[in-house]
């Protein structure tokens, strides 16, 4: 089954040290066992409508949004405000989010998105491709009983009791969807003794409710995003090609005194939380955010888990913020990190509701990245969802609380908001040879990079004209649908979805074959259009150095090679830019590639065994170019004691530059490069 996407947490070695022996399979079969008695895990696929469905005229759903309102006497504005924070609109084909949710308004169905869940064999097959983590069909995942789901996860019947119609209209059809959330924000707002009101500020009560929070902190923070999208507006164009519109009302006030009527405990804000010893989480105030601790315990024959001690950033500067997916529920998620031989993270956010939960605090070192050099420089952030189940969707309430964790993030820490230092799990590097293909591919192609920084409010923009020497990929995310495979099955096609990712090619023709990456194939073997197969794939906001340019299609210098993409005039997939690139030496056989800048053999005191910085199996030749994402500091902290007085951080004179030399970064010494502007 796959776990979380933290499994691969460190390298090989005897604790996180790159060297011997390793704890890896304890750790997944842990996972395994706690993972087959978890909560309530949805679908990792679902059935979007045929590719040749013809989509609704459009404004249909805009005249739906105005026709619920009216019947339900909820302000238009309120509805829309609502639908958008749950799913920007898109109806995702009547396929339910990853905890149980359909259509527009998110209503939730646990019973039949347990009853719709594929099964995939007895033979435990992984549909995602990923040996590393061990795979049991999703059925045996799921509680047999659908009725132990939180109401939160139950309110399709609720809207159907409400409505009249039938659940299977709910789940499928757009316009009654919106129609039982219209009846449901209704029946919130006489529950808590409130008129139907046609002033938006009046339904904030109404708002907070229909989040399904358990806590007023959680309720409170959805019921903000709502009304911060009222003031904001927005329009957009939907998955079925729907224009939808909501006008801004900057001026708008809620009467967020009404949270009182719910009734809720108050739970936990981010500036009321604390930890065991007294210390409050550190999230920023706008995030309900609560306290849920990796445990830092002894067990075994001189072992310790599952994170390390530190005093980042006094110790080591921290560089990277990593993004993930959990591929599990958010209560399974839960069950793992409390487990002393599993894998750590810092952080989970919630898709429901975008509610987060600290487990292990920056300034210690949590196993999350599956690269030791990584983890002591990062801090990891888990997201409740799922790699090849674009439908099974993150709500606009997971991105825009997970963005404002990244920016309290990032000021505390010092940060940079660029894609060379928020990275998906997907782009961190393997350490050495043997260790590339098994790295991690959450959270793919369908994690909306564009939106996300949008959020962050570090929009990718174009910062040179044609001649800037590099380009930032930037695809419509919405309109740009490239072909996947192996969704559910192996070689079967994805159902069409946005992404945020560009196909690479030898030449510049679509029939061309896709460029190889021999770290993941060694043999010399293909890439494919498998969505976990990142060996021909560019992402959003990485920057490249551009190789070449032949009508509608760019080259760029990829893994040692040129490297094509579709960039139209039209609609094109990514913007002129500038900056600092590192064009390697001449060598014989080219300039090698790391996956971690560790420091020269002298450095390492003595009691400290020296780490092999061996390099990846990429080779740069001059003449060639690559984007420049800072320098690297050359260190290496070694944590053998569960005592963190005998932690040692090993630091070198090398000096290393991170590149965007694939799809995965890495790094390069600088003794091997010159660094120029782009563009000469």
């Amino acid at each position: 089954m796959p776990t979380l996407s933290a499994l691969l947490l460190r390298p090989a070695g005897p604790r996180r040290n790159d060297s011997g022996p390793s704890r890896h399979r304890r750790a997944l079969r842990t996972a395994a066992a706690a993972t087959a008695t978890a909560a309530l895990l949805l679908p990792l696929v679902a059935t979007g409508p045929p590719a040749t469905a013809a989509p609704p005229p459009s404004g249909e759903l805009q005249r739906a949004f105005a026709d619920a309102a009216a019947a339900y006497h909820v302000p238009p504005s309120v509805l829309l405000a609502v639908g958008y924070l749950e799913s920007r609109w898109d109806g995702h084909g009547g396929a339910p989010s990853v905890t149980g949710g359909y259509g527009p308004m998110h209503l939730t169905d646990a019973r039949t998105a347990l009853a719709e869940a594929p099964h995939h064999g007895e033979g435990g097959e992984d549909p995602r491709g990923d040996g590393a983590r061990p795979w049991t069909p999703v059925r045996d995942r799921l509680p047999q009983q659908a009725a132990e789901a939180p109401a939160r996860l139950r309110t399709l019947d609720r809207a159907a009791a409400l409505t009249g119609l039938p659940g299977e209209r709910l789940r499928r059809d757009a316009a009654a969807n919106v129609r039982g959330g219209a009846a449901l924000l209704a029946a919130e707002q006489r529950r808590l003794g409130l008129p139907p009101s046609a002033d938006p500020a009046d339904w904030y009560g109404a708002v907070a409710g229909y989040s399904g929070a358990s806590d007023a902190a959680t309720a409170a923070v959805f019921a903000d995003d709502v009304y911060d999208v009222l003031r904001g507006g927005e329009s957009r164009t939907t998955d079925q090609g729907q224009r939808v519109t909501l006008a801004a009302d900057p001026a708008l006030r809620a009467e967020s005194a009404q949270l009182d009527r719910l009734g809720l405990p108050a739970g936990t804000p981010a500036k009321g939380a604390a930890d065991g010893a007294g210390r409050g989480v550190e999230c920023p105030r706008t995030v309900a955010c609560e306290w849920v601790p990796a445990p830092y315990e002894r067990f075994g024959d001189g072992d310790f888990g599952n994170h390390d001690l530190a005093d980042r950033p006094a110790s080591q500067r921290v560089d990277y913020i990593v993004v993930h997916d959990t591929e599990g529920s958010w209560d399974t998620t839960l069950k793992l990190i409390k487990d002393p031989t599993y894998v750590s993270w810092n952080y989970t956010v919630r898709s429901s509701d975008g509610h987060i939960a600290q487990h292990v605090r920056t300034k210690d070192v949590a196993w999350h990245a599956g690269n030791w050099y990584v983890n002591s420089k990062s801090v990891g952030i888990e997201h409740e969802g799922f790699l090849t189940a674009p439908d099974a969707w993150y709500t606009e309430a997971m991105y825009r609380t997970s963005a404002r964790l990244v920016r309290y993030l990032s000021h505390k820490l010092g940060i940079p908001l660029d894609r060379q230092h928020i990275l998906g799990h997907d782009n961190v590097p393997g350490t050495t040879a043997g260790t590339v293909k098994d790295m991690h591919t959450d959270p793919g192609p369908y994690w909306d990079w564009a939106h996300y920084f949008r959020l962050l409010g570090r929009p990718f923009n174009r910062t040179a004209g044609p001649h800037g020497g590099l380009v930032t990929v930037a695809p419509d995310y919405d309109r740009h649908r490239p072909v996947y495979t192996g969704c559910e099955k192996a070689g079967q096609t994805c159902a069409p979805h946005g992404s945020g990712a560009v196909r690479l090619h030898t030449a510049p023709s679509a029939g061309a074959p896709l460029v190889k990456d021999i770290g993941l194939r060694p043999d010399g073997g293909d890439s494919t259009t498998g969505v976990n197969d990142t060996g021909a794939r560019a992402s959003t906001g990485q920057r490249f150095a551009v190789a070449g340019r032949h009508g509608d299609w760019t080259a760029i210098w990829y893994l040692g090679q040129k490297a094509w993409f579709h960039n139209p005039h039209a609609r094109p997939t990514a913007l002129d830019a500038k900056g600092l690139v590192a064009v390697p030496k001449r060598r014989p056989g080219g300039v090698p590639v790391y996956g971690r800048a560790y420091p020269e053999k002298a450095a390492y005191p003595a009691g400290v065994p020296v780490q092999s910085a061996s390099p990846l199996p990429y080779r740069l030749l001059a003449g060639q170019a690559y984007a420049v994402g800072g320098r690297a500091a050359a260190e290496y902290l070694w944590a053998q004691t569960f005592d963190p007085a005998g932690h040692k951080v090993v630091r070198g004179k090398d000096t290393y530059y991170e590149i965007q030399v694939g799809h995965r970064v890495g790094y390069v010494r600088a003794a091997d490069v010159t660094l120029r502007p782009s563009g000469r």
